[in-house]
């Protein structure tokens, strides 16, 4: 009776213990069903914004591998089937709720001052990339920044983006965010256990920074090929303009050769 008292207890206060913003926490405590919970508040609440989802993703990847139990303990093995289905899922679910919800009360989402968990400068930067990139790239790339693929949802549905083109683009995003980097957890899960053993809450950081820098690179190369684009058709029109001021100029030395000509006097 006095174990299952202090059972009891310590199972208490873990849970009391839990850190939301820890993605081994959130594993060890919730599995499977709360990655699934995550992704969909984190893609369809702004409130979710906070969650860590990149992290989350990639060390359910490494929960899912042979040597889950190793790193995070017994029983702590996640189904990759499990994950590699039920994740997009609730990642566009939850999107697709968003964008209803933007599209359904409008900027009223918005309407509210700053506080810790709404700042007006996130629906802002969710704005430019959606009128940066067009809105299916926005949708896809978004994916791929915290906090902009909470709010590009409900903006996408202020701004007016049809629902089924938003759900075509919103798969797209889903599964390339979510199966990408649960995969890559995968396939290095041996690699991490080789290099760290059981020691990885001491690499979360380092692991989460990768991650961001990866979740960066389609934003930098698609921001190097607009960049590049902008100087080709400054330099077409740089071209365009010299050729128009070399015709003008031609334009009116033919005129001025023309009319010394018809002059009596020949032009002298």
């Amino acid at each position: 009776m006095a174990v299952d008292t202090a059972e009891k207890t310590r199972v208490l206060s873990d849970s009391l213990a839990l850190n939301p913003l820890d993605p081994k926490d959130l594993l060890q405590t919730f599995g499977l069903i709360g990655v699934w919970a995550i992704l969909f508040a984190e893609t369809g609440l702004l409130i979710g914004f906070f969650f860590p989802g990149d992290s989350l993703l990639f060390l359910a990847g490494v929960a899912a591998s042979p040597v889950a139990d190793a790193i995070f303990g017994d029983g702590t093995k996640l189904s990759l089937a499990g994950l590699l289905i039920g994740a997009p899922v609730c990642a566009i679910l939850g999107a697709q709720l968003g964008h209803f919800l933007g599209a359904r009360y409008g900027r009223r989402m918005f309407d509210r001052p700053n506080s810790r968990l709404f700042k007006r400068e996130y629906v802002e930067k969710a704005e430019y990339y959606f009128e940066k990139f067009g809105p299916a790239k926005a949708v896809v790339l978004a994916r791929f920044i915290p906090i902009v693929r909470t709010f590009l949802n409900p903006v996408a549905g202020v701004l007016g983006m049809p629902a089924r083109t938003f759900l075509v683009w919103n798969i797209v995003g889903a599964v390339l965010w979510t199966d990408g980097i649960i995969l890559i957890g995968y396939l290095l899960a041996d690699r991490i256990y080789a290099a760290i053993g059981d020691q990885i809450d001491h690499y979360i950081l380092p692991v989460v920074a990768l991650i961001i820098v990866i979740s960066v690179l389609p934003i930098f190369f698609e921001f190097l090929r607009d960049r590049k684009a902008r100087r080709r058709a400054a330099a077409v029109t740089v071209v365009a303009a010299s050729g128009a001021a070399g015709a003008a100029e031609s334009a009116k030395d033919a005129i001025e050769h023309h009319q010394r000509h018809q002059r009596p006097d020949g032009g002298r």
